[in-house]
């Protein structure tokens, strides 16, 4: 059985240096090869032109450069997003957005191939989960958007397929990755991770020296409604999953922000504004209202909330003193919801 190779991209550059000795090459190589790979961005020992052929070779041998390959790239005609199909070296396929905004391009990026999660309004998690990602195929999404567009990437939100908890080592590693000094030096301030709410890993992240912000997936305002949507909440129940958040807060001093999709009947009504103001009163909290974006995969005849049921449930956060924002929704042209463009080309 053939030993697998190295994935230089997902070393660090101490890691990377240890590599590189073994090929009785001086320490600036690994220096010179790291800057290739994360402020180049470049895709192959062959783009590596300082580096001896001899070294290349060697490295060849026992090392791999692991990229995702866009397959697809749809732009929209309305606000400039654009929607990326990656093919990974073993032929599975992820998607990555990226938006443009006033303050700079965002790119969201997928943390598996699939999702185990099952909530009931995702496409992401139809087929179910095929594996994680490696830290270098979470920054080959980045990469490749920037050397696409020749723009940079600045702000990273951790909401493509998967749920990125679920997958903490690696997901910590991109993070660390991206925001080093040596590479692109992203902003943790300007990283957000999406969880459903894996309890034992909120707190776990914790208690890491890492600034991002937390973005909970709550979607809905008790247990009842949330467990007949999300199948996580069978398994953490709302209250645990706050005092997780808590911690998440106390432990970082960063805001968490809770993602609420309004399902048109389900958990959109005066009521649910109410019990959700309730839940969240006394807490550093904002919450982002996103309209649903029906799943045509499921029949489950979700729609999104109506305007007026919008606006009247954003008043009443507002009223009991909640900071309220409505994501706006960008690329609205081209395939709607995450893990759609996937699903079609399979």
């Amino acid at each position: 059985m053939m030993e697998q190779k190295i994935d230089i991209k997902s070393l660090s550059l101490q890691e990377l240096t240890k590599v590189t000795q073994k090929c009785k090459a001086p320490d600036f190589r690994a220096r010179q090869i790291f800057e290739w790979l994360h402020v180049h961005l470049a895709t192959g020992f062959e783009e590596m032109t300082n580096l001896p052929n001899s070294l290349k070779e060697q490295m060849k041998e026992f090392c791999e450069i692991r990229n995702a390959s866009a397959r697809k790239v749809q732009v929209s005609g309305i606000d400039g997003t654009r929607k990326y199909l990656f093919e990974l070296n073993d032929g599975n396929l992820i998607e990555s957005v990226m938006m443009r905004y006033r303050h700079g391009n965002s790119v969201c990026v997928s943390s598996q191939v699939g999702c185990a999660m099952g909530c009931r309004f995702c496409a992401s998690t139809i087929g179910g989960l095929v594996r994680n990602l490696t830290v270098s195929e979470m920054l080959s999404q980045v990469y490749e958007i920037q050397r696409d567009t020749g723009e940079r990437v600045s702000n990273i939100v951790i909401m493509g397929m998967g749920e990125p908890l679920t997958n903490y080592d690696n997901v910590t590693g991109f993070i660390r990755q991206i925001s080093n000094e040596n590479t692109l030096h992203i902003s943790q301030r300007n990283i957000t991770i999406s969880t459903c709410g894996i309890v034992p890993a909120i707190i776990r992240l914790s208690k890491e020296s890492l600034k991002c912000t937390l973005a909970l997936s709550l979607h809905a305002p008790n247990d009842e409604i949330r467990r007949s949507i999300m199948p996580i909440a069978e398994k953490y129940t709302i209250k645990e999953i706050l005092h997780a958040c808590d911690r998440y807060f106390e432990n970082t001093g960063r805001r968490i922000t809770f993602e609420y999709c309004l399902i048109d009947g389900v958990n959109d009504r005066k009521e649910h504004a109410v019990l959700l103001a309730d839940l969240l009163k006394g807490r550093n909290a904002h919450v982002n209202l996103i309209p649903v974006n029906p799943v045509r995969e499921r029949e489950n005849g979700f729609g999104a909330a109506k305007e007026q049921d919008i606006s009247a449930f954003r008043s009443i956060l507002e009223d009991a003193g909640i900071t309220v924002t409505r994501r706006r929704e960008m690329g609205r042209d081209i395939q709607g919801a995450c893990g759609q463009l996937v699903r079609r080309s399979v």
